[in-house]
């Protein structure tokens, strides 16, 4: 008997596997107190401001939300000196990504990204039934600009970039994005991830924004959310900045109402609480230095990083150990799926989260679960 089969692109697809929630491992190992460490949240939690105009909104929920998020889009607009016509919302810069490939990308168009990047970008492209085109990035894990700029070929509709990425946390600096930017075609749209800039900027010095180049009239889509920064991750809101020309289509393909009113509302508080951005950036710069050190002495393999996260290289797969951390009641991410059969990527917690994950560790290699950096890996 025959079945309704997805088309060939859909079928070929591999899912966006995302990490695990504290409830699910808590059940299956029958323990409590269980922390996450594996997707990148916020460790102080939602912003405070965020949280009041959250509550409120609640009350209003029986009402279709702002389609067009007015408030909201002016706010960001006036905030990043843009106008509100180059701002477009989404369900989580995830879905901007989404969106994007689905209004510029035809079945077999090309999309170029480096080794490693975030894995909606290949869910995407292969939803679309496009080339994802992977270029290797250099030892150290940053993009080979470079080598992007020559992969690009006659069917190449989109150039993505994270900046920083997720999960090895490299970036690519300001000099050789700016000369990456002025070398492509004009009819070449560059997606640029900046789901953790405020993790960098005004922190790092050669750490580009990309604005910059929307401002210079760049074909250029940058891409933020608050779901990192403001803590607001369940409430799926983020926020694009892009061409009107370009934002257009991407409105034509966006779902109605995306962005849900209590998400608008959280998001809207959230911008001005700026005591919240400040504490979380503080923790976070600190602890993310502390645990660096604190793998580095274990001759772990960590690879720099400027978000809110480390990868982390074992002496074998690190498959097999994902459940021993989570027994133990810590949950990080394997980073098989990315290309790094050896690789987990922990996420910056708070001090006492950070103590936990390191004395799981510890336990780990005293029984011999986990040795020390292989060879040539990337470590300190």
């Amino acid at each position: 008997m025959s079945r309704p089969a997805p088309r060939p692109a859909v079928a070929a697809l591999a899912p966006y596997v995302p990490g695990r929630p504290i409830e699910e491992v808590e059940a299956q190992y029958g323990i409590h107190g269980a922390v996450k460490l594996a997707s990148n949240e916020n460790p102080l939690g939602p912003s405070p401001k965020a949280l009041e105009a959250a509550a409120k909104a609640l009350l209003e929920v029986h009402r279709y939300p702002d389609g067009s998020a007015t408030f909201l889009r002016r706010a960001i607009a006036e905030r990043f000196a843009v106008e509100a016509d180059q701002v477009i919302l989404g369900a989580g810069a995830s879905e901007l990504i989404d969106i994007t490939i689905r209004s510029f990308v035809d079945p077999g168009d090309e999309v170029v990204v480096p080794h490693g990047i975030f894995g909606m970008f290949p869910v995407a492209t292969g939803r679309a039934a496009g080339r994802l085109v992977r270029v290797p990035t250099r030892p150290d894990l940053t993009p080979d600009l470079p080598a992007m700029r020559e992969a690009i070929g006659p069917r190449t509709k989109v150039v993505a970039l994270a900046n920083p990425n997720n999960p090895t946390g490299a970036y690519a600096r300001r000099e050789e994005l700016d000369r990456f930017v002025a070398s492509l075609p004009e009819e070449v749209l560059f997606v640029l991830d900046e789901a953790y800039f405020e993790f960098a900027a005004g922190l790092v010095p050669d750490y580009p924004d990309g604005l910059v180049h929307l401002r210079a009239g760049r074909p250029i889509l940058v891409l933020r959310t608050f779901s990192k920064i403001a803590g607001l991750a369940g409430l799926r809101i983020g926020y694009g900045f892009g061409p009107v020309e370009v934002l257009s289509a991407m409105h034509k393909v966006r779902e109605p109402f995306n962005a849900n009113l209590v998400a608008q509302a959280a998001a809207l508080a959230a911008l001005d609480d700026t005591e919240h951005r400040t504490r979380v950036r503080d923790l976070v710069v600190a602890e993310r230095a502390r645990l660096f050190s604190a793998l580095s002495e274990r001759r772990l393999a960590v690879h720099p990083s400027i978000g809110n996260f480390l990868l982390v290289e074992v002496d074998g797969e690190f498959a097999p150990l994902e459940p021993e951390f989570a027994r133990r009641g810590v949950i990080v991410r394997p980073m098989a799926g990315w290309g790094y059969p050896r690789g987990f990527r922990v996420s910056v917690g708070t001090r006492e989260e950070n103590d936990r994950f390191l004395a799981v560790l510890d336990e780990l290699r005293a029984v011999g679960r986990i040795g020390a950096a292989p060879a040539g890996a990337v470590a300190g």
